[in-house]
């Protein structure tokens, strides 16, 4: 039986997606964050056996030698693999496993695997970031029905969270610094092997940690964070462009999207970019709301706090993050290359989410494992309307030094049915992640995306 940990009695019942009011926690409870908690809300020490560690305050400095602007070397090159799980003993390891982890055994016995390290927990944020979480535990709220915030800005708004809905808010809004400019891509691949890269520019401007804000101008420009996309390779598609603007009511105003197509030469309001619109250019493999592992509106679903547990999760992959591995060492059929993925024990809390009657989406449940040190969803089993797991999807984590963040490298969605896969966030071929840019507002405006697409 899966071991739960950490949950009061008065959390499991609020598995409800009409939770409104129940955020606030007491100022004792709030007095946790940074003693017996750590600062975002996880539990501080390690687990009986040792297996987890406590944590002490994750990579507070870059390893020697680095330079903002490298892709980031491995902290731990020293550490050793402990043991594989792999399809002939994965039954053993089954309590720390998802079953969509088991069922990647179970579709690819000869080859998938998961090299097993000793745990690291290498979370961190700025202690701004820290300060932040602990006024938000006694001030955030969810709004109605749980389709926006109110009363948090710039840490994590339910650190010790009572309900589904609240988890999965700290994983929207968990912080990744001010602002990115990313260069990189995607890849579906075929069952043989096969792919094509798109390649991607993306600006992601977070308002939600911008410097100067507060949630009452948070509430009243109502915007959470504003994302650009353009599409670089290949030349058939280069120039295509999305535009996004991400809500903090979305039941006063829900996602606005804008795209702009070479072909026309147009921007056009883009109302369907949400939910399970398939992805930008992704084969169809993922939906609009994967990304990131989940993203936008929760007003479709259920969401249940299940509770906590250990689990075995991909984190600290500087091997797969690393630009001495070039695309065709990293995509391989069926999986990403086992030899560069490294895993390791964390505690995660489990969010059950089933879709509401009367509402349409493709999966009709999804099982979310979100890391307790960062908020940072690592695997997501997804369900069809026939209730059989369709979809997995896993993110490979790494710490960015300079921010710093602990983020996926590489979000990977596998489709079960087609047995292919597509790996989001390729970027070892091209230059890192930009965390010093600070785009402005109207670089996020349908103007500016025309502009973009027609450069």
């Amino acid at each position: 039986m899966i071991r739960k940990v950490g949950i009061i009695a008065a959390a499991l019942s609020l598995a409800l997606s009409g939770a409104s009011a129940m955020a606030k926690v007491s100022d004792a409870d709030a007095n946790k964050l940074g003693n017996e908690l750590t600062p975002l809300g996880a539990m501080k020490a390690g687990n009986a056996d040792g297996s987890i560690p406590a944590w002490t305050g994750g990579i507070t400095s870059a390893p020697a030698g680095y330079t903002v602007g490298d892709h980031h070397p491995d902290p731990y090159p020293e550490d050793k693999v402990l043991f594989e799980i792999t399809a002939q003993n994965y039954k053993e390891y089954a309590d720390f496993l998802s079953e969509g982890q088991k069922k990647l055994f179970e579709a690819y016995p000869e080859t998938f695997r998961m090299p097993v390290y000793p745990t690291r927990r290498s979370a961190s944020n700025p202690q701004a970031i820290y300060d932040a979480t602990k006024v938000n535990a006694t001030s955030a709220e969810l709004l109605d029905g749980g389709n926006g915030i109110k009363g948090a800005v710039l840490g994590i708004p339910f650190p010790i969270p009572q309900n589904g809905l609240e988890a999965i808010w700290n994983h929207i809004l968990r912080y990744r610094g001010e602002a990115v400019q990313r260069n990189g891509g995607q890849a579906a691949v075929t069952t043989g092997g096969d792919y094509n890269v798109i390649g991607f520019d993306e600006q992601l401007l977070i308002k939600y940690a911008e410097e100067g804000a507060t949630p009452e101008k948070l509430t009243d420009e109502n915007v959470l964070f504003m994302f650009k996309q353009k599409v670089t390779k290949p030349a058939r598609l280069a120039g295509t462009a999305l535009l996004v603007h991400e809500t903090v009511d979305q039941v006063k105003e829900p996602r606005k999207a804008w795209t702009y197509n070479t072909g026309q030469r147009r921007v056009r309001l883009a109302p369907n970019i949400a939910y399970d619109t398939p992805g930008t250019a992704a084969d169809g493999l993922r939906t609009t709301d994967d990304f990131d592992m989940f993203n936008g509106s929760p007003n479709r679903y259920n969401w249940k706090l299940v509770g906590k547990k250990e689990m075995f999760v991909a984190y600290n992959n500087y091997a797969l993050h690393s630009d001495n591995a070039k695309y065709d060492d990293i995509l391989k059929p069926n999986h990403v290359n086992p030899d560069l993925t490294r895993w390791e024990k964390h505690r995660v809390w489990e969010v059950e989410a089933t879709l509401k009657d009367g509402f349409r989406h493709i999966y009709q449940k999804r099982v979310f494992f979100i890391d307790e040190d960062s908020w940072q969803i690592q695997v997501a089993d997804m369900y069809d309307n026939r209730g059989e797991l369709y979809r997995v999807g896993v993110a490979y984590g790494v710490n960015y030094y300079e921010v710093p963040t602990q983020w996926s490298t590489l979000d990977v969605y596998h489709d079960l049915n087609s047995r292919r896969y597509l790996a989001i966030g390729l970027d070892n071929e091209e230059e890192m992640y930009d965390f010093t840019v600070r785009p402005r507002d109207v670089e996020f405006t349908p103007q500016a995306l025309r502009r973009e697409g027609m450069r």
